[in-house]
């Protein structure tokens, strides 16, 4: 089974809409060493969910690990990687982090707990609700 994760982006550097226009791109700029471990352990085939920080603060749309895990090229560290990601379909509906917050589900997710990490995991249970809050 493949795993699951969020990935947040600032929006205005680089949106969802972005990546659908781009239809994939090179996951890249992550420094925080838990996030990086969590970019670590992706694999092609995993499953993502795109969520815009700053104004917006919510889950938009659906993309997919398209290439596992790789030192970043522009980068000359070794211990950063980044991921190719590939664009899916944006959720007929934002999910706002006040819904996550507002459920108990959600309660250890990174983006309650941990509101700073840009890349975390994503339970099983988590991944159906979120995408049913999303409308799908």
């Amino acid at each position: 089974m493949a795993n699951r994760w969020i990935l947040k982006t600032e929006p205005t550097t680089y949106s969802f809409s972005d990546l659908v226009r781009d239809r994939s791109t090179v996951w890249d700029g992550v420094r925080n060493a838990a996030a990086l471990i969590h970019l670590r352990a992706m694999r092609q085939g995993d499953h993502a969910l795109i969520y815009h920080s700053g104004d917006d603060k919510a889950v938009i749309g659906q993309a997919t690990i398209a290439g596992d895990p790789f030192p970043d090229p522009d980068a000359g560290d070794p211990r950063w990687v980044v991921v190719r990601l590939a664009a899916g379909a944006a959720l007929p509906r934002p999910v706002p982090l006040a819904a996550i917050k507002a459920e108990p589900l959600f309660a250890d997710l990174g983006l309650v707990r941990i509101s700073r990490l840009s890349v975390m995991p994503v339970s099983a249970p988590q991944w159906r609700r979120l995408l049913a809050l999303g409308g799908i």
